[in-house]
């Protein structure tokens, strides 16, 4: 039997959404009849808009997609325009104020506190600037992603961001791919780095040569089923198929058409071409490629270029794009640590207008959380380097800054247990001031994800953090899991989980206990992966001991029953929740 989403979705799906959309926003939140509201929600999804949780009713967390995270000129103000005007809630964040633009693990662009009854102006506003939120979320083609300097990267085999604009212009708003059994992730990479990640793609095109009518070519090798969630990880694997970028897009229609006709729509947890992958093998996966969804002969894999790709791996990085860093032109990009990927409105403002004066107005968004300045002039490079704006968001981090992601967390989302944001903020302020890395170790990766569905990829960082419950001192508090070793690359790894339910207050001094036995017991020049790759899950458990330090978290209590973690009064009662289009509060009075 189809699960209630397949039936809600059989109803009505994808554009057709639009249409009813304007129809409540026109009519107000009121309009929305509440025993749909679980349907018409995830119906939202497919067009950016995820409604926020229980306590923030009426308020929507609005994506919008960018195409391997590229905003072309001018785009980048009327982000910080619409975050400006529609994106401020009841409470300010203390952190980063009243509006602010999140930049996500999937180089797409996340603004929270959105009204329903503002979306027709705010996608007109998009649209007129060649911007969407179209199939941003939803069971659909994602935004693709992949190396956020395509074609302008000397590192490069092949200009990747081709491909990923013609897939992004095929598959966008596409009706035949418009309900897939769940999301679907693309990742295209011409580089051998590491930053498309294609390891933990749906569908991964990657750089590789073929030998075709006797004159070696540049194409794609193909490689399916990677992912991280549900406590589920998959590297992709290898189809053993070979393809020129003039078939990527014909790849696309055939791995996402098997996709929609074989994935299950009958067990949700089960509807990612991952598990599809366990079960059928590799071999049959191409077989049903050939045999019913391309009408050309698949090309077996060619030489894949991937040796030097690399994520956490220790050495001289070049996967999160931070740093300076000459284009083929003889331009620079520069690209900016922000600190768990979110950005204060007057800092975007004031971006836009440094990457007009000093570049193209073009900005990338990276798959760190990260933002990049393209085409900075070589004459004028010393001078942008020297603007206010990044000593705040500096080419040159701190490792502990530069490494630290977190996820949107219990601020807003419903599936998140702990805080994530502001707690890893403060955890890569105080490791700055309190910790010393190991000779040598320049990067250091630290990732927080409020909950399994790991929107943070903690799986794939240095140390991998995991929201979960505790109790200390009789008290119920919020813990984190503790995960060592994960990376990309070469010989790809998920972290080894050898911590559980760490009180939140004591991880930052498990982590400077680590670090402590870390350089006491590493060999000379040894990585921190390999460090953890040749110890057994026994060892890994001993290293080091949780303990309470000078740090103190404020968010130990359990965020995710207050309707806002930050309010002064934030108990349930006290949120104004669901509001008018003015943000008048529509929640019945106390009797």
């Amino acid at each position: 039997m189809p699960t209630k989403v397949e039936n809600w979705k059989s109803e009505v799906y994808g554009n057709e959404i639009r249409e009813h959309l304007m129809e409540f926003a026109e009519e107000g939140w009121d309009a929305i009849p509440e025993d749909e509201h679980d349907a018409w929600f995830e119906r939202f999804k497919w067009w950016g808009l995820y409604h926020q949780r229980k306590g923030q009713e009426s308020y929507f967390m609005m994506r919008i997609g960018t195409p391997n995270g590229v905003l072309e000129p001018g785009q980048l103000e009327v982000v910080a325009e619409i975050a400006d005007e529609y994106a401020r809630g009841p409470v300010d964040n203390p952190e980063f104020g009243g509006a602010y633009c999140d930049w996500t693990t999937r180089q797409s662009i996340q603004l929270h506190w959105i009204k329903l009854e503002d979306i027709p102006e705010i996608f007109e506003k998009l649209e007129a600037n060649d911007l969407g939120t179209q199939q941003a979320c939803g069971d659909s083609w994602r935004n693709i992603v992949g190396c956020p300097v395509a074609g302008k990267d000397k590192h490069e085999h092949i200009d990747a961001w081709p491909v990923a604009e013609e897939l992004h212009e095929t598959f966008k708003g596409n009706d035949d791919y418009s309900n897939l059994p769940r999301k679907w992730k693309v990742a295209v990479t011409g580089c051998d780095q590491g930053c498309g990640q294609g390891d933990i793609n749906d569908l991964a095109f990657e750089p590789a040569t073929k030998e075709v009518d006797g004159e070696e070519k540049l194409g794609f090798n193909i490689r399916v089923g990677g992912g991280l969630s549900r406590k589920e990880p998959r590297f992709s694997r290898s189809i053993d198929v070979w393809v020129p970028p003039e078939q990527a897009a014909d790849i696309g229609h055939g791995m996402s058409a098997l996709f929609r006709e074989y994935g299950d729509r009958e067990d949700r947890f089960n509807a990612r071409i991952k598990f599809l992958v366990d079960e059928w093998g590799t071999e049959k996966m191409r077989d049903v490629l050939q045999e019913e969804f391309v009408d050309f002969e698949l090309k077996t894999a060619g030489e894949n270029m991937r040796e030097s790709y690399t994520y956490n791996a220790g050495g001289e990085e070049h996967g999160d794009h931070v740093g300076v860093h000459e284009q083929p032109d003889g331009n620079y990009y520069v690209g900016l640590d922000v600190l768990v990927g979110r950005m204060g409105v007057d800092d975007v403002y004031e971006l836009a207008e440094l990457a007009d004066e000093y570049g193209s107005g073009e900005v990338r968004l990276t798959q760190r959380q990260n933002i990049i300045v393209t085409d900075v002039d070589s004459d004028r490079l010393d001078e942008f380097l020297d603007e206010p704006l990044l000593e705040t968001y500096s080419p040159d981090p701190h490792p502990f800054m530069r490494g630290s992601i977190a996820c949107t967390g219990t601020e807003f989302c419903s599936l998140s247990i702990v805080e994530t944001k502001n707690r890893q903020v403060r955890y890569a302020r105080w490791l700055k001031d309190n910790v010393e890395l190991p000779e040598g170790v320049e990067d250091f990766h630290i990732h927080l994800s409020g909950c399994t569905a790991s929107c943070a990829q903690p799986q794939i960082a240095d140390i991998s953090l995991r929201g979960m419950k505790t109790r200390k001192d009789g008290e119920p508090v919020e813990a984190l899991d503790i995960g060592l070793g994960g990376g990309l690359g070469e010989n790809p790894h998920f972290a080894d989980w050898v911590e559980m339910r760490v009180p939140a207050d004591e991880v930052p001094g498990y982590i400077r206990n680590l670090l402590a036995t870390f350089e006491d017991e590493r060999e000379e020049g040894q990585t921190f992966r390999e460090f953890v790759a040749e110890r057994d899950e026994d060892t890994l458990q001993d290293l080091a001991e949780a303990e309470e330090t000078s740090y103190e978290d404020p968010y130990m209590h359990n965020t995710k029953m207050t309707w806002y973690p930050y309010a002064d009064e934030d108990d349930m009662a006290d949120s104004p929740a669901p509001t008018d289009a003015e943000g008048n509060s529509l929640a019945p009075a106390d009797d």
